[in-house]
């Protein structure tokens, strides 16, 4: 992968490349400026921008730009099956997602690189009396690379604000594998759909903008009754944990990759769905429980599957800092 040319890296600290331009209505209308930090204001914006390429027979992190909260903790090579493939850990320094927060990440996986992105933790997003806090991904996987992105769970505080668009450039001969997982907010204080909202986008193409797949969520807590309001195309239905897993590939038919997915998850105990997706270009997940052991459970042998299908190899222990 040739290095970003200084006459074609963008502004990064510019507002128009971390912010969100189009904000659903729902967050739209929280906007606002706090009387703490702003939008923009140091600390307040957070960049990874990450490429890898294929050196040496394995995959390096060859372009790395990252601005403070976010960072990410040296790429590691701990898989004996898979030597080749990179492990990242993204983390944020300051805790948590705060009011007035604009983060955005960048993955650019070169031809035929292995990738394992995960966070090093679950993302907080804390209590918000002003604005809102967003949060941008985009993730490219070029001709015959095989990426990861698995972070740990979101958890909502009472009265937390968060949007998160994620956008997904597939090449054919790529594979992406893509998980998410999100809480009702910290049930051991008793906060159970509280948050104001939490709203997120999903779009998923190939490099000539072909669309493949799109994703929504809205969950709106209502204000008057917390809970009753949690309504949308991705609904909790009563349970505390929803999650989600996309696998995006050619390496195995989209009905193998379906049912795969299924056996996977069948014997877990938890509420699940499994479809094709659109132009047969993969399968996907979604699953509803109560426990947190029990999600994180069949999100983890549904990813071990799929991982074992399309590499033929186990899936590792990812041990993280």
């Amino acid at each position: 992968m040739p290095p970003t040319s200084p006459t074609t890296r963008p502004d990064r600290l510019a507002p128009g490349y971390y912010g969100v331009e189009r904000l659903p209505p729902e967050v739209a209308a929280l906007g606002s400026v706090p009387d703490t930090l702003a939008a923009g204001s140091p600390a307040k914006v957070g960049i990874l921008d990450l490429a890898f390429a294929v050196r040496g027979g394995r995959t390096e992190l060859v372009e790395r730009y990252q601005k403070s909260p976010l960072q990410l903790i040296r790429p590691l090579w701990t898989d004996p099956a898979m030597p080749g493939m990179t492990y990242v850990c993204l983390m944020a320094t300051g805790g948590g997602v705060a009011q007035a927060d604009r983060y955005r990440m960048d993955f650019r996986c070169g031809p035929g690189s292995e990738v394992h992105l995960t966070t090093q933790a679950a993302t907080k997003v804390f209590r918000m009396e002003h604005d809102y806090a967003s949060q941008r991904v985009h993730l490219t996987a070029d001709e015959g690379s095989y990426v990861e992105y698995l972070p740990d769970p979101l958890i909502p505080f009472a009265d937390a604000r968060f949007y998160q668009r994620t956008e997904v450039t597939v090449a054919p001969g790529a594979t992406v594998v893509l998980g998410d997982t999100v809480t009702a907010g910290r049930l051991a204080r008793g906060e159970r759909h509280d948050y104001r909202v939490v709203a997120a986008d999903l779009r998923i193409t190939r490099p000539d903008g072909t669309l493949l797949a799109v994703d929504t969520q809205r969950l709106a807590a209502d204000t008057r009754t917390p809970g009753d309001g949690v309504a949308g195309p991705a609904v909790f239905a009563g349970h505390d944990h929803v999650s989600s897993l996309f696998v995006v590939t050619d390496r195995a038919p989209a009905e193998e990759v379906a049912d795969t997915l299924h056996e996977a998850v069948a014997g877990h105990g938890v509420t699940y769905g499994v479809s094709v997706l659109p132009r047969e270009c993969g399968a996907w997940l979604r699953l509803l429980d109560d426990s947190p052991v029990r999600v994180a459970a069949a999100h983890t042998a549904a990813w071990n599957s799929v991982h074992r299908l399309l590499t033929g190899c186990p899936a590792p222990l990812v041990r993280k800092p």
